[in-house]
């Protein structure tokens, strides 16, 4: 159902097998929350910030993040985006589901589009044919890679609040100046606790920021300033390694994926 932005929902209020919500969100901060339902979170336009214990997730235009029930989440949002949120019964057959980010593909999007706008208190009968073709898109949708681990030893934790408040990691030389251990324990301790050497943390934490970025308007040439590329030439290059397109392609399908939101929106008013 179609929601205004400021209207209060407590989807663990209903007993519907699925609830969902449609709405156009601008700035907003959940805070850090959970539910007892498990939780599809979309947008069609725009990317939404997910922050969990020690782990950061970025969810781009055209992705959805399954959050199963109980998991302590915050989900952060700037700029307006057709925001969508689908929660679920815990006894329809999705429990085994990680918490995972997937790619929405166009049967996957209208299905969530369908959800997210139909009644509440919609009887179970009407919703089981949609809910067992959902069931089959979630659990075969191609699973993306766009979180990011923060590691929990304590001699990290000062530098890493900086990272956190949006400063730019350092190569692992200058990392050594700023926390005071030599590069071998510093490498141990990002491959320990996140399973990645800190130069591919390094490379992940400016794709998402990069990713970010974009979709909060800033041109190809601030993105690539701002993250320490030598030229706008090498950025899109990294850019095109980790995600198979440019941001110049990325950006138009993002505006694209926009458009046809807002005619699916279209119908449903």
């Amino acid at each position: 159902m179609k929601i205004n932005p400021q209207d209060s929902f407590d989807p663990d209020l209903f007993d519907d097998l699925v609830i969902g919500i449609a709405s156009d969100m601008g700035v907003h901060d959940s805070g850090m929350h959970s539910h007892l339902r498990h939780q599809l979170l979309f947008s069609a336009a725009g990317s939404i910030t997910i922050e969990l214990d020690n782990t950061l997730c970025l969810l781009p235009p055209r992705r959805a993040a399954w959050i199963p029930a109980g998991t302590a989440h915050r989900a952060i949002m700037k700029g307006t985006m057709a925001y969508r949120s689908l929660y679920f019964s815990s006894t329809l057959p999705l429990s085994a589901l990680p918490l995972q980010i997937v790619e929405v593909n166009p049967l996957f999007f209208e299905v969530i589009e369908r959800m997210a706008f139909w009644p509440w208190r919609m009887p179970a009968e009407r919703q089981s044919s949609l809910i067992n073709v959902f069931c089959e898109e979630i659990k075969n949708a191609h699973r993306e890679n766009w979180t990011l681990r923060f590691p929990s030893d304590i001699r990290l934790n000062t530098w890493l609040n900086t990272i956190r408040n949006g400063e730019l990691p350092p190569r692992l030389g200058q990392l050594v100046q700023k926390v005071g251990a030599c590069e071998r324990t510093i490498s141990r301790i990002f491959i320990r606790e996140t399973g990645m050497s800190y130069q591919s943390w390094r490379q992940q934490w400016r794709l998402l920021k990069a990713m970010k970025m974009l979709c909060e308007g800033m041109s190809l040439s601030q993105v690539a300033q701002q993250l320490d590329f030598v030229s706008d030439s090498a950025f899109i290059v990294f850019f095109r390694q980790y995600t198979g397109t440019t941001p110049t392609r990325y950006l138009r399908h993002s505006i694209a994926e926009l458009t046809c939101s807002q005619l699916f929106d279209s119908r449903h008013c």
